[in-house]
């Protein structure tokens, strides 16, 4: 099963804020959210509002896009994984589609 996108972001929040030593209660007190709501959003069981985690990202000092794009990686590599799994094949941006030219009819 595919991981739901704010799982992978509470997973990049978690990092983030684990690789800074910063403790729960400290990133919470920053951000000015409860450090039960920001625990269930590092544990992807609750859905951040954009507002939330533009909070989170400012106490966090990263940018949220950053944290967006990284999540997105993430998941980008969990879909190729589970992909290749069911033997489905996927287009990729180097891909080239040709589409033929629209051709006239007359119409008697």
């Amino acid at each position: 099963m595919a991981a739901l996108l704010r799982e992978v972001i509470g997973d990049v929040l978690r990092r983030a804020r684990t690789s800074q030593a910063r403790t729960l209660r400290e990133v919470s007190d920053s951000a000015r959210v409860s450090l039960g709501y920001l625990s269930e959003v590092e544990r992807g069981r609750k859905e951040a509002s954009s507002e939330l985690l533009s909070a989170i990202c400012s106490a966090l000092e990263i940018p949220l896009s950053r944290v967006l794009t990284d999540a997105g990686e993430r998941m980008a590599r969990q879909e190729k994984v589970t992909l290749a799994g069911t033997g489905a094949t996927n287009i990729d941006a180097a891909t080239k589609v040709v589409i033929p030219s629209t051709v006239t009819m007359a119409v008697a």
